[in-house]
């Protein structure tokens, strides 16, 4: 009696059921944790990531990676976790938001919702970012580009050249703030914006008085009695 061949890629069955499909929602968390893993040892120090497994929130923490805030694997899921757990409806980013370790270390998070193809939370990314390790630097920082307030009124010195298209553009504005165009002024507002311009610098640069004289359709001796 023959039988039938047996094709070289397929397993003759044995007995007994055969393999389950793997579960999708495990396959996202797994994939979710790689994600963890990696962005947390992007930052060693100072930001911590933690993936939360929302199916089982007594024992969430899948995973935690550059460990600030002193949880384990196992541990509870926060209150924003069961909140995404309790509404589907709850926003899938929280972007941002003020938060605190353990030790009082100020921090700010951002937690990621992870949404299976049916809509339902299964998991949760967070990143905690340790700001108290920056509040100094940043302090540095902003005393290190303060400037002095005794001579604001009145800059010292300019560090760039007027350019005629400079110009050209800041004596049309402050004609146009006189409600006319260069031209049209008259004497004394055109003495006025001269003594502007002189205060603000603009005759540093090497033509700057010929240049003021031909917006304003005076002659340059003009330009410079203006500025006594």
């Amino acid at each position: 009696m023959d039988h039938p061949a047996h094709t070289p890629d397929q397993e003759p069955f044995t007995g007994g059921s055969p393999p389950a499909a793997a579960d999708p929602d495990e396959h996202l968390v797994r994939e979710a944790e790689k994600i963890a893993v990696a962005v947390g040892r992007m930052f060693p120090g100072l930001c911590e990531v933690v993936l939360h497994d929302l199916r089982d929130p007594e024992h969430a923490v899948r995973a935690i990676e550059n460990n600030l805030s002193g949880r384990r694997t196992g541990d509870p899921a926060t209150e924003l976790g069961l909140a995404r757990i309790a509404d589907p409806r709850y926003p899938d980013v929280v972007q941002n938001y003020p938060n605190r370790f353990p030790d009082g270390r100020p921090a700010k998070s951002t937690s990621i919702g992870i949404r299976n193809a049916a809509g339902d939370y299964v998991a949760a990314l967070c990143l905690n970012l340790d700001v108290s390790m920056l509040s100094p630097v940043a302090l540095a920082l902003a005393n290190l580009v303060a400037t002095g307030t005794e001579h604001r009124d009145r800059p010292l010195e300019t560090l760039r050249d007027r350019t005629a298209r400079e110009l050209r553009h800041v004596v049309e504005a402050l004609a146009a703030e006189r409600a006319g165009t260069p031209r049209s002024l008259n004497r004394k507002d055109k003495k006025e914006l001269v003594r502007q311009l002189h205060h603000d610098g603009y005759f540093d640069s090497r033509d700057a008085a010929q240049t003021i004289a031909d917006l304003l359709g005076v002659s340059r001796a003009t330009v410079y009695n203006y500025t006594k």
